[in-house]
């Protein structure tokens, strides 16, 4: 059974104008799909689509099986899913213990045990449990917001770009508490512009072009794929998509 399951999303910032345009996909518990493709392709659309910040104008969105479409973000967030989202994703003026509470507001009741299992899966949190968020690098602030969010127990956890102005090894690092988050039992969706990375760590991976589906399967696949590889690399004998989305190799 999946955890999360799209089906034909559709949606934008304005009524004549559908940044995503039928995109599908599905995560089981346990499973991480990174989302990438060029931008401007949707990617960080989808995600507003699914948590209710933006109202999708057509498909489907399940958790569990229950329909939670169009759905307020409150009301996502209590059916099981949360958004940790590229920026201003943590409270600057707050401690982390501070900014762990508040990933807990539903039932604060139990704020305490939770923190309690956060910290125990991100050490550093407790390491640095009365350090204001806004004295951090950008690396653990990141690895808080994902605390964060984790506080209220969600069965799906979606990442809007993680590892964004973050150096090789802090991104490195962020991405293995991500597939060890996973390996919870966790189901996460992951958009990253840092493509090869990511399918490196994740079980599948969906391409998205022009809001559509373009290319999905099993991350390490794509990862080895020529074309893909070009057209986020570049260089010689660089890779494109055509109109359908489809990977071709330019001549060099």
């Amino acid at each position: 059974m999946t955890a999360l399951t799209v089906e034909g999303l559709l949606g934008g910032y304005a009524a004549a104008d559908h940044v995503v345009k039928g995109v599908s996909l599905a995560v089981a518990p346990g499973e991480l799909v990174c989302v990438i493709g060029p931008n401007g392709a949707g990617k960080s659309t989808v995600l507003k689509l699914l948590t209710g910040l933006l109202r999708p104008r057509g498909g489907r969105v399940a958790l569990d099986g229950r329909d939670v479409t169009g759905l307020p973000p409150r009301a996502v967030l209590e059916a099981g899913m949360v958004l940790v989202p590229q920026e201003r994703n943590v409270f600057g003026t707050l401690t982390v213990e501070e900014n762990l509470a508040m990933g807990c507001f539903l039932d604060a009741r139990r704020a305490r045990s939770r923190m309690a299992a956060v910290m125990d899966r991100f050490p550093l949190l407790a390491e640095r449990r009365r350090q204001l968020a806004r004295t951090m690098s950008g690396g653990q602030r990141q690895i808080l917001a994902m605390g964060q969010a984790l506080m209220s127990e969600p069965r799906v956890l979606l990442l809007d770009e993680p590892t964004a102005g973050l150096s090789p090894k802090a991104a490195t690092d962020l991405f293995g508490l991500v597939r060890a988050t996973a390996a919870s039992g966790v189901a996460v969706l992951m958009v990253e512009q840092n493509a090869l990375q990511a399918m490196e760590i994740s079980d599948r991976a969906l391409v998205l072009v022009d809001g559509r589906n373009a290319h999905e399967g099993p991350a390490p696949a794509l990862a080895r794929d020529p074309a893909i590889r070009r057209l986020f690399l570049g260089g010689r004998g660089e890779g494109r998509m055509d109109a359908t989305g489809t990977a071709r190799e330019t001549s060099p």
